[in-house]
């Protein structure tokens, strides 16, 4: 029998059994990689982002690799909060872990409509508020950018559920610790952070942008030392837990992120690259901390030595 640390962490009222998770966007619901892993192994699923309403999401192309990572402009591409429920949520409850519905609107009242409805559902044990990603057509400006409209939408949220919430953080601002700030004020019980960065790719044969939608969304290696700043910036000054993301494919990019004050982490690009990554993950953390004589993940979040 293989031994074990103490990996497991909580977040807002979620346990989970261990600090890998996998981010939405980059997992569906989970079913599209049930014959590869063993979901029940996942510390949670954070499911592809759903709307009120069916969305048709950009034109294509709307994916293209990059050095290091890759740029997406998909536009929030799903079938409705209905859909969800009637086809996703029967195949979620019994995948054998918890899971973390992220949800999007263009307001606090499409913020407040849709966390009600699936407060409702039992195989949802948390909301995650993607106020930030940046492949909205027509959209300026994210919520993620103005701590004040952050501040109304998690309100609006907060006051429909009673289960985890969780907000998903920009890295298109100048100061993300004053953003984070107002998502705790307003009753998040744990940030996601980071979403995607701004980014754009050109056809030089073509003469035209990559992308259909000109700019995009990037992840991968490429943004790891961005989010780690990132982190390690909100985790000095707020005290949520923190579900760490941005170019997490190997175990070492894991510790680093805990170090950095994470509680968890979250596998997005690297599910492309590798969809064992974040069950590997789980493993080698375990294999770490017994190594290094850590009875328990806890004391190794925040631990860098400055």
């Amino acid at each position: 029998m293989t031994k074990m640390a103490k990996i497991s962490v909580k977040i807002g009222k979620i346990k989970l059994k261990n600090p890998v998770l996998v981010a939405s966007g980059t997992f569906g619901c989970g079913e599209e990689f049930k014959d590869i892993i063993d979901l029940s192994q996942l510390g949670a699923i954070i499911t592809k982002t759903v709307t009120l309403m069916p969305r048709q999401g950009n034109p294509m192309p709307r994916t293209i690799e990059t050095p290091c990572g890759m740029l997406n402009s998909i536009g929030l591409k799903n079938d409705g909060i209905k859909d969800f429920i009637s086809s996703k949520i029967p195949f979620l409850s019994k995948v054998g872990t918890k899971v973390i519905a992220s949800v999007a609107g263009q307001s606090p009242e499409e913020f407040k409509k849709i966390t009600g409805i699936l407060d409702r559902e039992k195989a949802i044990d948390g909301i995650e508020l993607n106020i930030s990603c940046p492949n909205i057509k027509g959209k300026t400006k994210l919520i993620s950018q103005d701590p004040k409209a952050t501040y109304k939408a998690v309100r609006a949220a907060r006051l429909a559920t009673s289960k985890t919430l969780i907000t998903k953080l920009s890295p298109n601002v100048t100061d993300i610790v004053q953003v984070a700030r107002a998502a705790q004020e307003a009753g998040s019980d744990a940030l996601s952070l980071i979403n995607t960065i701004f980014a754009m790719s050109i056809n030089l044969n073509k003469k035209r942008p990559s992308l259909a939608n000109i700019v995009g969304g990037l992840s991968g290696p490429a943004i790891k030392p961005v989010a780690l700043y990132m982190v390690y910036q909100v985790a000095q000054k707020i005290k949520l837990p923190i579900i760490a993301m941005g170019g997490i494919t190997v175990l070492e990019d894991a510790l680093e992120f805990i170090l950095a004050g994470a509680s968890a982490v979250a596998v997005g690009t690297g599910n492309f690259i590798n969809p064992k990554a974040s069950i590997e993950i789980a493993e080698g953390i375990n294999r770490y901390l017994i190594k290094n004589k850590i009875k328990d993940i806890k004391k190794l979040s925040g631990a860098l030595i400055i």
